[in-house]
């Protein structure tokens, strides 16, 4: 499991990419999907907080942050931009942050009220995906868009990654057509995937 740091170093447009799609409105937004308990998928709006060491989120007393401490399995979707169809996507492992030290500080980056019931969570970076398909203003209603150009990044460390680059790429948000792109470059040794459609 790649945190969000090693992922960045080890594809750092890519990230950075990401970073400014769940940032886009200043602070994060994003939808995440956690896992019930009946094993069906759950998806709430939350605020993630991007630093250089790591992927994190605040999360209330609620069903999600229940979903996370029994399984935790996440994806985490950018919400949409007002000017383009872009879409970020990045999943993994959640797992709680126990140094008190470290949720301090990012409780003030994050500015994480003191007296709500929260616990901070770290998201690991398993793969990580972008989609870029230009301004939205340049089509016309009725006109194809094309297809989009999509960057996905495996943790060559996790298990399935072959499989969960198909998974991840053909059921983008938005993007079923995505999964089988006509060029793709082959899987590097770092684990960096590109394809362009």
């Amino acid at each position: 499991m790649a945190s969000w740091s090693e992922f960045a170093a080890d594809e750092p447009r890519l990230a950075d990419g990401i970073r400014h799609l769940m940032q886009q409105y200043g602070p994060g937004f994003g939808y995440l999907a956690t896992v019930r308990a009946d094993g069906g998928p759950r998806v709430h709006p939350v605020s993630p907080v991007i630093t250089d060491e790591g992927l994190f989120c605040f999360v209330v007393d609620s069903p999600k942050r229940r979903d996370l401490e029994r399984d935790g399995r996440y994806a985490l979707h950018s919400f949409p931009p007002e000017d383009s169809d872009d879409e970020a996507y990045v999943a993994g492992h959640a797992r709680p942050v126990t140094d008190q030290a470290r949720v301090a500080r990012l409780a003030e980056i994050g500015r994480a009220a003191p007296q709500v019931d929260w616990r901070l969570f770290e998201f690991t970076v398993d793969v990580a995906m972008l989609a870029r398909r230009g301004d939205a203003g340049t089509v016309r209603p009725g006109e194809a868009t094309g297809r989009p150009a999509v960057q996905v990044w495996l943790d060559p460390g996790a298990a399935g990654a072959a499989a969960t680059t198909t998974d991840a790429a053909s059921t983008a948000p938005g993007g079923g057509a995505v999964g089988v792109p006509d060029r793709r470059s082959a899987l590097d040794g770092r684990g960096a995937h590109r394809a362009a459609a």
